[in-house]
């Protein structure tokens, strides 16, 4: 059996939240291809992302001159609203499978779902909820909800896991999450094999149902 292809994105707009974005993707493992059409944002960028370009997402023939054919989620982190709402439209119409646009407002919300924005994001909304998730729950270090299904969650190695690998571990039977990384002595494991052993300092990143993840934070 052919082993699965993983996810490839494109993040068209390297500010603050599409940077974040862009760099814990590509820390994950995932192929990211990244835009932005300050050439200096680039440039600064270029050592952390091996597929980042300076051009205009609002452009269709910029788009165009990308392998879009290998992207299956882009992510518009555009901040100017013109450009934002051109860059989602052109992406659709250029066959991206899923788009998700941040907002800046509910009316440009509004707006980008009207013209095709699978999902629409407001960062800082959706950062007060991860607060929230993040306080309730004392060992999460980060909460994300990716789709209205799935979230992922990082959070130091729970003490009972510690010695233990994977399979005695056994998060998939108990929470319904996957482990996808571990972050040990300031570098990333990403997709550990199963006979990976947890460290006393290890901080693990998990991916499940709303759930299962929730679960897991409300439990450690």
């Amino acid at each position: 059996m052919s082993k699965a292809r993983r996810k490839q994105f494109l993040v068209a707009g390297l500010g603050l939240f599409g940077t974040s974005v862009a760099v814990t993707l590509q820390g994950l493992g995932y192929d990211v291809y990244a835009l932005d059409s300050d050439e200096s944002i680039v440039q600064d960028l270029s050592m952390q992302l091996p597929y980042v370009v300076c051009g205009d997402a609002s452009d269709k023939k910029t788009l165009q001159s990308l392998p879009l054919e290998d992207v299956d989620v882009a992510v518009v982190a555009i901040g100017n609203v013109e450009r934002n709402m051109m860059a989602t439209m052109l992406l659709k119409e250029l066959g991206i499978k899923q788009v998700v646009s941040k907002a800046i407002n509910s009316l440009h919300g509004a707006m980008l779902s009207k013209i095709g924005a699978d999902k629409v994001i407001f960062a800082e909304r959706d950062m007060g909820e991860r607060l929230a998730h993040n306080l309730i729950s004392a060992g999460v270090m980060d909460y994300i909800e990716l789709s209205s299904e799935i979230s992922v969650m990082s959070l130091p190695i729970p003490t009972e896991f510690i010695g233990k690998n994977l399979i005695e571990a056994d998060l998939r039977r108990r929470y319904d999450v996957n482990v996808v990384a571990i972050k040990r002595d300031g570098r990333t494991i990403v997709n550990p094999k199963a006979q990976e052993v947890f460290q006393p300092e290890d901080e693990i990143i998990v991916l499940g149902t709303h759930e299962g993840v929730k679960r897991m934070g409300v439990d450690f």
